[in-house]
């Protein structure tokens, strides 16, 4: 029974893996809505297993590198197949198979750009495994806020309503630089809070605390486009902290 219990985390993990690779389906074949809410729930997945795993007290190696290919599938993969289907759509107006499409060089070069997103998230994983460092902060962007932002791209390109935040995001120049900032930033030696509550007081997380609130009001105002905004706080605020020189 202890046996069985112990591999509950690893299971999770596994049904994070699931909907990743659902979502990498989803976006080849078009579909971006269902495969940016297949990378959410991939999202609730990787949560819920490292709760389950502290909770059941079920620590292994093993569960540590699962967790780190399945969030290059479900965080990588996945949004880089959103990338380039993105790409498409903004250039070509169509969704086509590969072997289809007629580009120039430099079409070819935008569209194979959204290979960035998952070699850079595998770096960024594999630095992580490797670090010996014991913080209580990132270096840089969590793999999991990169698939958050071209999940939330994925829901709103589905939105009939033709604004102009619409067009300006969806523009291909804007796609071009939200992969290439993306990808870099993953990378990058920028710390970055983490999320979780350790205590509760108020000094220890007024950050977080501020993040919280500022994120709430931006998805409530701004629903789907809220998602991307809150990520660029995320970011916007991490670097203030550090031109401030502001403990994390």
């Amino acid at each position: 029974m202890k046996k069985i219990i112990s591999q509950i985390p690893n299971f999770i993990t596994s049904l994070n893996l699931v909907s990743g690779f659902s979502a990498v389906v989803f976006a080849i074949d078009g579909h971006l809505a269902w495969a940016g809410f297949f990378i959410c729930l991939a999202a609730v997945f990787d949560f819920l297993d490292g709760f389950v795993a502290r909770l059941l007290k079920a620590y292994s190696d093993i569960g540590k590198q699962l967790d780190s290919l399945a969030d290059v599938v479900s965080f990588g993969v996945a949004p880089g197949a959103i990338f380039f289907t993105l790409l498409e759509f903004s250039m070509f107006g169509i969704n086509r198979p590969v072997y289809e499409i007629s580009a120039n060089w430099y079409e070819w070069l935008a569209l194979f750009s959204a290979f960035l997103i998952p070699v850079f998230g595998a770096i960024r994983l594999a630095r992580f495994n490797v670090s010996t460092e014991n913080n209580a902060f990132f270096r840089g962007l969590p793999i999991p806020a990169n698939g958050l932002i071209w999940a939330s791209l994925g829901l709103i390109i589905e939105d009939s309503g033709n604004n102009v935040l619409f067009e300006i995001i969806f523009s291909t120049q804007a796609i071009l630089f939200l992969g290439l900032f993306t990808s870099i930033m993953m990378v990058s030696n920028l710390h970055m809070f983490s999320l979780k509550f350790k205590t509760i007081k108020f000094e220890d997380n007024w950050f977080r605390c501020i993040f919280l609130i500022l994120s709430l009001g931006l998805i409530l105002s701004l629903k789907f486009y809220g998602l991307i905004f809150c990520v660029f706080a995320y970011i916007l605020l991490n670097i203030l902290f550090y031109f401030f020189k502001i403990k994390l």
